[in-house]
């Protein structure tokens, strides 16, 4: 019943309140702005109301006081900010964009890319800060071997090798306590580097061994990664000084996104020079396939570029947060392990493809925290053309945002949508459950699907797989709030408990 009645209220939304009909932009509802300042004084220290770290609960907010579409004008350098509630609203948004959507542009990439070296990503800079043809032709170029199954399979035992390394290393830090150290999330996004190095660079980074140094290369990246994106948040929300005159955050991007590149592009080299040397009969990886079919190897550069901008940062704090609510949710847990003691009889065993299928409940496990805790809390899109939402007109260049923190969890899209409730994406269960198909989209949607997702699901699977097989996990502390630093994660010291299980 509950899925009839929401296919009815779907249907009989699409063709609701036609353009004649529909309100005008000026009167979408929203926080007044003031004179010549406009809304950009919240973000301002001391005398703002909003905090960059609690923008999902500012989402929230924004949704309780004014509803499902809410404006936030007055942003000094940017265009307005449209938030829309409503899946049914975001899912015609996305099957109407064609194959060139356009995300909100994120100026100070696009500005790194197509002004500061301009010379070295010329007319293709890859898929973060890109749009349009140069987007649509760069990930044409590469999303044939970066999604193909079969390709993404050739990695579980090289992740499988670096998740066990991990899994040592998190015995050796234990505490008299069994518990892991306060600085545990930089130990996992050492895992969450040395993955990526693996899949993007063909290379073993060395991240995860003992007593790495602050200064080491490893280090340096995630040092790096954190400062490029934790301060996109910074840059682009708060006044935007950096773009009339050089801020002393702006330059420190700038010196970290060369740093990335001048990474990328010695492994890059390296790749190509093993490339020579292989055999015909020997499967290529990943970069090996885009060296090649692609004559300039800058592009393999720029792809890993972005997949270890993006992707270091959004897994490691996806798997705090999964780890974090297992290890808060012994019930869970015991479920989770049991399936995992039918699939992986001998807790030593190697995993198979054939295994990741089967742990249907640990997949589910993994949607369900990234539904209620949704590590990137907003989807956004530029309208291409004027567009009915929610009953008013809102003229094409306008900037959406379709926050996942809260539309996952609104009444009348999810059945209970305050539960924690992993069976609601299991199939033997759904018959029980409803939740629409666009209240929760943690890659995305369309043609701008997250390009790594079937590796960062994956990195996911296999540590919790064998984590989970051998090792029982508790957090013994006071609760965790969750904040934004450019993902939605845990805020605080993850000082989680590991105990060996007795079979």
């Amino acid at each position: 019943m509950q899925r009839w009645s929401a296919l009815c209220r779907r249907m009989s939304q699409v063709a609701a309140c036609p353009s004649e009909l529909a309100r005008p932009y000026e009167e979408v509802p929203g926080p007044k702005p003031l004179p010549i300042i406009g809304n950009t004084w919240r973000f301002l220290p001391v005398v703002g109301d909003i905090e960059v770290s609690d923008v999902a609960a500012v989402s929230q907010k924004l949704y309780d006081v004014y509803g499902k579409v809410v404006r936030l004008s007055g942003l000094i350098g940017r265009p307005d900010l449209v938030f829309v509630f409503d899946p049914d609203e975001a899912e015609k948004v996305y099957r109407s964009e064609g194959d060139t959507p356009y995300r909100p542009s994120m100026p100070c990439i696009v500005k790194y890319k197509t002004e500061v070296r301009k010379e070295f990503f010329g007319e293709l800079p890859g898929v973060i800060g890109v749009h349009g043809e140069p987007w649509r032709t760069f990930r044409t170029r590469v999303q044939k071997p970066i999604l193909q199954p079969r390709v993404v399979k050739q990695y579980i035992g090289p992740i499988e090798t670096v998740t066990e390394l991990f899994i040592e290393r998190m015995i050796e830090m234990k505490d008299e306590n069994n518990e892991m150290p306060d600085d545990f999330d930089n130990e996992v996004h050492k895992w969450s580097l040395e993955c990526i190095g693996r899949i993007a660079l063909d290379v073993r980074l060395g991240c995860l061994d003992r007593n790495l140094p602050q200064n080491s290369e490893p280090q340096k990246i995630i040092d790096a990664a954190k400062f490029a994106l934790r301060k996109i948040a910074i840059l682009e929300l708060k006044a935007p000084y950096w773009r009339y005159f050089p801020t002393t955050t702006w330059r420190k991007y700038i010196e970290n996104m060369d740093y990335f590149r001048s990474v990328c592009m010695k492994y890059i080299q390296m790749a190509l020079e093993n490339l020579k040397k292989k055999d015909d009969k020997q499967e290529l990886s990943l970069l090996e396939r885009i060296l090649e079919t692609e004559k300039d190897p800058k592009i393999a550069c720029i792809l890993a570029l972005d997949l270890i901008l993006v992707g270091i940062d959004t897994i490691s704090m996806a798997v705090c947060s999964v780890l974090y609510q297992l290890a808060t949710r012994p019930i869970e847990q015991e479920k989770m392990h049991e399936e995992l003691v039918q699939i992986m009889p001998d807790p030593n065993c190697q995993l198979t493809s054939e295994m990741l299928d089967k742990m249907v409940y640990l997949k589910s496990f993994i949607k369900e925290v990234l539904r209620m805790y949704s590590t990137v809390i907003g989807i956004g899109r530029v309208l291409q053309e004027d567009t009915v939402l929610c009953g008013y007109r809102i003229p094409r260049g306008t900037q959406l945002v379709f926050p996942s923190i809260v539309m996952g969890s609104m009444k009348g899209y999810v059945s209970q949508p305050h539960q924690f409730l992993p069976e609601r994406w299991m199939k033997c269960d759904r018959s029980n459950h409803y939740i629409h198909p666009f209240a929760s989209l943690p890659y995305g949607f369309g043609a701008r699907m997250c390009l790594g997702r079937r590796f960062a699901d994956l990195e996911m699977q296999i540590l919790l797989a064998k984590l989970i097989r051998n090792y029982r996990i508790e957090y013994l502390h006071e609760p965790l709030e969750y904040k934004v630093t450019f993902m939605y994660a845990p805020d605080g010291k993850l000082k989680l408990k590991m105990s060996e299980r007795k079979e």
